[in-house]
């Protein structure tokens, strides 16, 4: 993104901050942004950040340390939760009984993480099934605050809809706060069903125009 600037990502983080109102927690992803263009999004006044590799998050976070604050919103491997901890307010992506194993290692009283759905029931798909989640959180050795998903791949948003649905009746049941659900295509919709975090990129880095 070689054209990337502040200008674009204030316009663009200004509209979507119209759309979705004043509540919900836009997070930038940035899996495809170098350590050195993440400056620009703090000078549009994007600070909370999400990537999807253990690695570059930690990374980027040290390239600037104290300007952002970090989620990690990719497929968690057990053995990169140690890793993890110091720099991220959120795993999003919590879903298997090795990651609570390294929890339970590694985390503290305020480690506080997501709990991965996989709302879609999809075969292969990371995520813990809805008739598995009473119990997997049951055995989470630290503060589980809220659940993400990632619904089935659809070009209507519409189609997500029913999956959002279902994640915020799973949170409600559950007495969690937080949804990570949403992204660049389909993040109104997830506002609508009660998203209270969206992971958005093409949106806020693209121009207006190409942006989806």
């Amino acid at each position: 993104m070689a054209d990337l600037s502040a200008e674009r990502v204030r316009s663009n983080l200004e509209r979507v901050r119209a759309q979705i109102g004043p509540d919900v927690e836009i997070l930038g992803a940035v899996k495809y942004l170098e350590a050195e263009d993440l400056g620009l999004l703090a000078d549009a006044g994007l600070t909370l950040l999400g990537e999807n590799r253990a690695q570059e998050l930690q990374r980027k976070a040290e390239a600037h340390a104290g300007r952002f604050t970090w989620d990690f919103i990719g497929a968690l491997q057990s053995r990169k939760v140690r890793t993890l901890l110091p720099y991220v307010r959120y795993i999003h992506s919590v879903a298997s009984d090795s990651a609570l194993e390294q929890l339970g290692r590694h985390g503290g009283p305020d480690t506080e993480v997501l709990v991965e759905v996989n709302v879609g029931g999809e075969a292969g798909k990371s995520g813990v099934a809805p008739a598995e989640l009473d119990a997997f959180l049951a055995r989470c050795p630290v503060s589980v605050v809220g659940l993400m998903a990632m619904p089935p791949l659809a070009i209507d948003p519409e189609e997500s809809r029913p999956h959002f649905k279902a994640l915020r009746e799973l949170a409600h049941s559950h007495g969690l706060k937080h949804l990570s659900m949403g992204t660049s295509q389909d993040y109104i919709v997830a506002v609508e069903e009660g998203a209270t975090i969206v992971r958005l990129g093409s949106v806020l880095y693209e121009a207006a125009s190409s942006a989806s």
